[in-house]
């Protein structure tokens, strides 16, 4: 349960514009959120027929009922929020538990990370409210959105 808080206080300082905590793997911190991201994103997460990149995690969630909430967090304004338990349903338990491994977490502990994190994220990676013109390696880089979220 310490991981959770540690990776949440990090998102949550981070979506606040405040400065995110370092950290490694062991103390939880947005880094050790980062490589489940990249897998999510680049379509390791076996979603959307293994499409990759932010379109193909859109497409995966929309698939598991989650369109409006992934709609808000693209489009400018407010964005709604999801259940932990929602994401396990729209990525998959399976899919979850492998990723939540690599961080010590089950496919539930991930889930509820994944809620605090994926709003955010998909918001910032998205600032004219809209997806980027999709084409293979195209979209916006991960690595430095997460690098500016960790200062």
């Amino acid at each position: 349960m310490d991981l959770l808080k540690s990776v949440l206080g990090g998102l949550a300082a981070a979506a606040q514009g405040g400065a995110a905590p370092h950290a490694n793997a062991a103390s939880g911190g947005l880094e050790a959120l980062a490589p489940v991201l990249m897998e999510l994103l680049a379509g390791k997460g076996g979603g959307a027929g293994g499409a990759g990149g932010l379109g193909g995690l859109v497409e995966q969630l929309t698939r598991g009922g989650l369109g409006d909430a992934v709609q808000s967090w693209i489009a400018r304004g407010q964005n709604l929020p999801v259940s932990g338990s929602q994401l396990e349903s729209a990525l998959g338990s399976d899919v979850l538990g492998q990723l939540g491994g690599q961080l010590g977490m089950n496919s539930g502990q991930l889930g509820e990370v994944l809620a605090q994190a994926l709003p955010g994220l998909i918001d910032r990676m998205t600032p004219d409210g809209q997806l980027p013109a999709s084409s293979p390696g195209a979209g916006p880089d991960l690595g430095a959105l997460l690098g500016q979220l960790m200062r």
